[in-house]
């Protein structure tokens, strides 16, 4: 098999860190979703079942198929919202799935007509890659804002970067995750009583369909998901210059595998943009045509947290905090670079890339709706103004 040629010890780490950044940093606020609706603490762990297998089958089967690194994620923004408005409304779990379908048969109609794509095509390259940057660069900020409470440990880690870069460039990643790694065991900061070994069982929860539910849970979901979510992990993707990848199929295919298990507690899969970045980036794989394989592994590290929910979960959560804030931003440095770099070079969109840029950056959220969409927002009417605005008469 093609796959096992292509792999190498970064791809496979570049997996890793994808899973390690992308589980840590947000499952904390899907467990808040799911008590929100008063979630047993068996239906939590068939949240993990379900949204681990749907973010690992719908990563690996795509990846190997088209030879491109396919990521889909779980909605950070619309656990948040599901969160809120959960405990504000006074839902139950029925209605929180009901609501789930609904958000997840707009996706697939948002997929199968090719709408988003459409809207995508119509966003220049730079106002893009400015989205990417903003994005990623709140990563890269808190990477070393983490110095803060484990400076010995953020210091070790950028040092074991650098000497990387400079002695093992291909490797610097997983040298320094492995340097981190090290130092956390040796001073007995890895949460080892946090792992417990058990399978993970589905749960099975038939949805109710109410008006309110609509309107408070599967609409926010919806467009949070679309506009905080779908639309920057394009904008990586394009980045990475995979301008080929099917975006329209790909998103049917996490409204589908979304519509399927939601039951379950699938909330909400879609494109990914951080972890995408780092599995997608130079780190991965100096060779672009050979970066799928690191999705394939994060997908099989998907599916093994859902099939071994607790087990897995507690892993990764042993880990300090800071070393997760800090690999993450470090393995982001060439994409936020990059991002940057396609973002500013082209004189005619500097300024509506550099609004993007800082609007996505700054966090702002306006009507539930995150700065990624808002961000492209104030770079395209800054485009407009500045190119295709009437120009005063003479």
């Amino acid at each position: 098999m093609s796959f096992f040629r292509d792999v190498n010890l970064s791809a496979a780490t570049a997996g890793f860190v994808a899973v390690l950044v992308g589980f840590t940093s947000s499952v904390a606020i899907v467990f808040q979703a799911a008590q929100a609706f008063g979630a047993t603490p068996a239906q939590i762990t068939s949240w993990m079942w379900a949204l681990g297998l749907g973010m690992g089958l719908c990563s690996a089967i795509p990846s190997l198929v088209l030879r491109q690194p396919v990521m889909i994620a779980w909605s950070t923004p619309g656990a948040a919202v599901l969160a809120t408005a959960g405990l504000a409304g006074g839902f139950t779990m029925a209605d929180a799935v009901g609501a789930f379908l609904i958000s997840a048969a707009l996706i697939v109609l948002a997929g199968a007509t090719g709408w988003f794509e459409r809207v995508m095509n119509r966003i220049p390259m730079a106002i893009a890659a400015a989205l990417l940057a903003g994005v990623l660069a709140r990563f890269g900020l808190q990477a070393f804002a983490a110095a803060q409470t484990a400076l010995p440990l953020v210091l070790l880690m950028l040092l074991a970067y650098l000497l990387g870069r400079r002695l093992l460039p291909r490797y610097a990643v997983p040298f320094t995750l492995l340097v981190a790694i090290i130092y956390v065991v040796v001073r007995g900061q890895f949460n080892g009583a946090a792992v417990t070994f058990e399978l993970a069982m589905p749960v099975f929860t038939a949805p109710a369909f109410s008006i309110a539910a609509f309107t408070s849970l599967a609409l926010p979901l919806f467009v949070v998901t679309m506009a905080s979510q779908n639309l920057p992990g394009v904008a990586a993707i394009r980045a990475a210059g995979y301008t080929d990848m099917p975006i329209s199929r790909i998103i049917t295919l996490s409204g589908v595998a979304t519509l399927l298990l939601a039951p379950f507690g699938a909330f909400a899969l879609n494109l990914s943009a951080i972890t995408a970045a780092i599995c997608m980036g130079p780190e991965a794989h100096a060779d672009p045509r050979k970066r799928y394989t690191a999705a394939v592994v994060c997908g099989g590290i998907y599916v093994l947290i859902g099939l071994f929910g607790a087990a897995i979960t507690g892993l990764l959560i042993a880990f300090p905090k800071e070393l997760v804030l800090a690999i993450a931003g470090i393995a982001l440095l060439g994409s936020i670079g990059g991002g940057l770099h396609a973002a500013l070079r082209d004189e005619t969109h500097r300024e509506a890339a550099l609004i993007t840029f800082l609007v996505t950056l700054s966090g702002v959220v306006i009507g539930g709706i995150g700065s990624a969409f808002w961000g492209v927002v104030a770079g395209a009417a800054a485009l407009f103004v500045q190119q295709y605005a009437l120009s005063p008469k003479k």
